[in-house]
């Protein structure tokens, strides 16, 4: 048996604090009146700022990146700042539950999209099981329908940045194994918010002149997801990485409560049945995953 099973802390805890600290990031967006590009721009410099420590005693490993690497390096970063820009301003347009719950698709169409890549072959449950999810997806637009046309441009909306991060994994994979996470993240992170930087520039997006509370939701849009993403690195020392992908499920069901009790936000019936659907899917695909991880053991 391996020594680390015997040696595990208690992980609930963990893991509760990081679907918590993970869902205040869609109330943050709801409190900013700033442009998404903004939120997105300075959520990804000031991440860069507290992550210089540790790339600084990891610089050797800038070394390692080849050109290559670095131009898949670029774009993946490119893809990652899309993916924050078309998502916060989803936000500004729809409620948490739909964002959040069309955002639990990203492990299916990371599946999909690495059919398309990488030829992955796939299996006829998997398809049946994606089905369903997108039946969700559809019913969680239905309920918008009545909250107005705004709503459903941001569940389309919600949908792109999930392609978008599912390029920006499928572009960095290959040059994540080169570098540690950490220089491979503060990389991603410097690209991506140099993208938003330029788009800003282009279309005369203010990049100054916004109050202190703004700055502040900046900071703590840059915070709590690194601490939730610093607890996944050291669960990664105790459990799998598909139990890791399975807080996922958490974080609608967790933003979805704060909306409520923060921002008075109701969830639709259709919203309600659509995202059950979702997020079971999703369950099912990851527990359908891990037992095809353990079997090829």
């Amino acid at each position: 048996m391996d020594q680390k099973t015997n040696t595990t802390p208690p992980i609930a805890l963990p893991f509760t604090i990081s679907i918590i600290v993970i869902s205040f990031a869609a109330i943050f967006v709801k409190w900013s009146s700033a442009p998404s590009t903004i939120l997105s721009m300075y959520r990804m410099f000031i991440a860069c700022l507290f992550l210089i420590p540790v790339v600084w005693m990891k610089r050797a490993e800038f070394k390692k990146i080849t050109k290559k690497n670095w131009l898949l390096l670029i774009f993946s970063g490119m893809f990652l700042g899309t993916h924050f820009a078309l998502w916060f301003k989803s936000l500004e347009l729809t409620t948490v539950a739909s964002s959040t719950i069309i955002l639990a698709l990203q492990p299916i169409v990371a599946l999909a999209g690495g059919f398309l890549v990488y030829k992955e072959r796939t299996t006829l449950s998997t398809i049946l099981i994606i089905c369903i999810s997108f039946i969700g997806v559809v019913l969680v637009g239905w309920g918008d329908i009545g909250v107005g046309r705004t709503a459903i441009i941001g569940d389309v909306l919600s949908f792109l940045c999930v392609v978008a991060v599912v390029c920006y994994l499928l572009i960095g994979q290959n040059a994540v194994k080169k570098v540690s996470h950490w220089v491979y993240s503060f990389c991603v992170f410097f690209f991506a918010g140099l993208f938003l930087m330029i788009f800003n520039i282009i279309a005369s997006v203010p990049m100054v002149g916004y109050p202190a509370r703004e700055w502040g939701i900046f900071v703590l849009l840059a915070i709590f997801p690194t601490v939730a993403h610093l607890i996944y690195n050291w669960l990664l020392n105790y459990v799998d990485s598909t139990t890791i992908s399975m807080s996922i499920l958490g974080e609608p069901v967790g933003a979805t409560i704060l909306a409520a009790i923060l921002l008075g936000e109701q969830v639709t019936v259709w919203q309600l049945i659509g995202g059950v659907l979702v997020l079971v899917g999703v369950f099912v695909f990851l527990m359908q995953q891990k037992r095809s991880m353990v079997g090829s053991q």
